[in-house]
């Protein structure tokens, strides 16, 4: 009897809601999560939603002022622990900087990209001035010639293994 009482108290009530709300320190947006939800997998669908140039989240913690914070093991259900205390991803410092400046030298490429010769810029993915990036004739031609001379190649290769043990034969009898 005093074990049912027990169970009772322990379900989440109708002041208590249903999910977790995990405040995401890089984009600064709320995520909501059922309770139970495993910490790792709450981080994982956080990061997936995150844009480029925002610093993932390594782990959950469960912060409150004046107390040290409890955090979450990627195995571990994410609960709420009461008044005060708020659930938050943690992001290393030294990312988020490395991030920022990041994102603020993604003009840098350009201001090079004007700088280089067009030859210089096939390995960016552009094409040389001059050239298209369609299939050409010549492209194609060059490949049917190739596998011309694979097919001739691999003719003679065959014509001389067979005719080995005759010519074997003929060098032994002489």
């Amino acid at each position: 009897m005093a074990e049912q009482e027990d169970n009772r108290k322990e379900l989440p009530g109708p002041s208590q809601p249903p999910f977790l709300e995990v405040l995401c320190k890089s984009c600064g947006e709320v995520r909501r999560f059922a309770s139970g939800t495993d910490a790792g997998f709450a981080v994982y669908l956080i990061n997936s939603k995150l844009g480029f140039g925002v610093p993932p989240a390594l782990y959950i913690e469960a912060a409150k002022d004046g107390e040290e914070s409890i955090s979450f093991g990627p195995k571990a259900a994410l609960v709420n622990y009461g008044e005060g205390w708020k659930l938050q991803t943690t992001i290393e410092e030294v990312m988020k900087e490395g991030y920022e400046t990041a994102s603020q030298t993604q003009q840098i490429p350009k201001q090079i990209l004007s700088l280089m010769k067009p030859s210089e810029s096939n390995y960016i993915g552009k094409p040389a001035a001059g050239t298209s990036p369609t299939t050409s004739f010549q492209y194609i031609v060059k490949i049917l010639i190739a596998f011309s001379l694979m097919l001739l190649l691999g003719g003679a290769l065959v014509f001389f293994l067979e005719n080995l043990p005759w010519l074997i034969q003929r060098v032994s009898s002489s």
